[in-house]
């Protein structure tokens, strides 16, 4: 993805991280990019103030906004009249077609002519569970235990108890946990051609797959 940008844009760009968490991506990017400047947007109160208190020493390179990111009105709570490039990395498969489709119309708009959007995604090949999407899944599987272990959801588990046991952070997990009560994914994820054609349709010129791996993808589109 910093590949593509180092490609397309000057060194004084500006990004908008969609779906930030607590902004790894756009601490990598501004290092990359001593000159860039960056928007982080997230929903979940508790990662957008870890976020904050982690990103001090940044000053005004990196603000971090919180909303959701299939917002109508995203590009006016951001705050920018234009933006160089959007990335987003595993993060929009938790959005139905339809917000899909509504966040990559606006992200067109926002974003500048020559600009790009990249969003870096388990994109699968299709509907249907075929040879290809099995192999994928598959080889997620044995990645995810060698990383994490047997019991990775037990690790996701610690994690959120240990922000909520975290003064610091009584407030905004509190605030987690009403937010997020009822939020569920009951959609299929939208399989790789819907997202090309909805960045087409969105008024992208060029659109399509930079980097795969199995069913891991980074789709750029070039505005």
């Amino acid at each position: 993805m910093l590949d593509v940008l180092a490609e397309l844009l000057p060194a004084d760009f500006v990004a908008v991280d969609l779906a930030s968490g607590p902004g790894s991506l756009s601490h990598r990017l501004l290092r990359r990019f001593p000159q860039a400047r960056c928007v982080a947007v997230d929903l979940d109160p508790v990662l957008v103030e870890i976020g904050r208190r982690a990103s001090t020493a940044l000053g005004d390179r990196l603000r971090f906004v919180e909303a959701d990111v299939s917002r109508p009105d995203l590009a006016d709570v951001l705050g920018e009249e234009r933006v160089d490039a959007v990335l987003s990395s595993t993060a929009l498969h938790w959005l139905p077609s339809d917000a899909l489709a509504g966040v990559y119309g606006r992200m067109a708009r926002l974003i500048r002519p020559g600009g790009v959007l990249l969003n870096a995604d388990n994109i699968p090949f299709g509907r249907e569970r075929g040879a290809f999407q099995q192999l994928a899944e598959a080889r997620r599987a044995r990645h995810a235990v060698a990383a994490f272990g047997e019991d990775m959801a037990s690790g996701w588990r610690e994690f959120w108890e240990a922000a909520a046991a975290e003064p610091a952070l009584a407030a905004v997990s509190a605030e987690r946990e009403r937010r997020f009560a009822t939020v569920g994914r009951d959609h299929p994820e939208s399989v790789l051609e819907f997202h090309l054609a909805a960045l087409r349709d969105a008024g992208f010129s060029a659109v399509d797959v930079v980097w795969q791996e199995f069913d891991d993808r980074v789709v750029a589109a070039i505005r």
